[in-house]
């Protein structure tokens, strides 16, 4: 057996030994943590809160009146069209996010540190989802006060708090596949490059900025298999009605396979990681 090898079955044995309690306990210190290092470092909510404003403006300004028509309305037509559909936009910006932060913190020797105290590994990586799931619920308000301000009309609140529940759901899925990256790959650099071939395909993709039926066939093969397309129709039919329930099973059965896939990967590279 290799010199390696000891310490990590040590450290896999010695995480199995904690229970729930202590692995919420140990949650909840390192939530602490993260946002603690926000407050010190505030730049790092730059994006969560100047990204929903500049492309709800962007898309609404530049295509809302094209697209509005094509919806058989204009601007304040598209309005309704696109903010349910930012929704799942900023989801998955949010959750590149936590494997680049993750990645960095690599670098810089916190996670070592981590791995040398006796905490939950498990709880490192959820206690980083949960900070990233506050920031995702802050990107998402001002996405929506911003809307309103451009003509979006909530006329059903509790629709409203649905589609934010179920983009949470799928953001903190979609995160352990960007743990996984942030463990995995050399730097934060590298962590976003892929980050960004993923997105850019999922997002203009996908029927979150426009209707797919004037895509090319193959196209609306893709957008038809898109995650990213089923969130952004079932937000809408959540928040200014429409078809629904083909969209939300889609949606949350996406969530719970890259949770049950990816969740092990992620916590496995992270207990392993030399």
């Amino acid at each position: 057996m290799s010199a390696a090898t000891v310490p990590v079955t040590t450290d896999i044995k010695a995480d199995a030994r904690i229970g729930l309690r202590g692995h919420l306990r140990h949650t909840g210190a390192l939530v602490r943590r993260n946002l603690l290092w926000i407050r010190q470092d505030p730049e790092s909510m730059f994006d969560a809160i100047l990204m929903p404003v500049v492309f709800t403006l962007l898309f609404v300004y530049v295509f809302g009146g094209s697209i509005g028509q094509s919806l058989g309305g204009g601007q304040d037509q598209y309005v309704q069209y696109v903010v349910p559909g930012l929704m799942a936009m900023t989801s998955m910006n949010i959750s590149m996010g936590v494997g680049t932060g993750f990645n960095q913190d690599f670098q810089s020797g916190v996670m070592d540190r981590f791995r040398s105290l006796p905490i939950g590994r498990g709880s490192v990586l959820i206690a980083k989802i949960v900070v990233e799931l506050m920031r995702m619920l802050i990107a998402t308000a001002i996405l929506l006060v911003v809307g309103v301000l451009v003509g979006f009309d909530i006329t059903n609140w509790p629709g409203l708090f649905a589609a934010v529940g179920l983009s949470v759901v799928f953001g903190s899925a979609l995160m352990w596949v960007f743990l996984t990256l942030g463990v995995t790959m050399k730097n934060a650099q590298s962590v976003q490059a892929m980050g960004f071939l993923v997105l850019m395909p999922l997002q203009f993709g996908s029927s979150i900025f426009a209707p797919t039926e004037s895509m090319p066939g193959w196209l609306q093969a893709f957008t038809d298999y898109n995650p990213l397309s089923s969130l952004a129709d079932a937000a809408r039919g959540l928040m200014v009605q429409g078809p629904l329930t083909h969209d939300l099973w889609v949606t949350l059965g996406w969530s719970a396979l890259l949770t049950l896939v990816m969740a092990p990967i992620a916590i496995h590279k992270f207990r392993t990681k030399s």
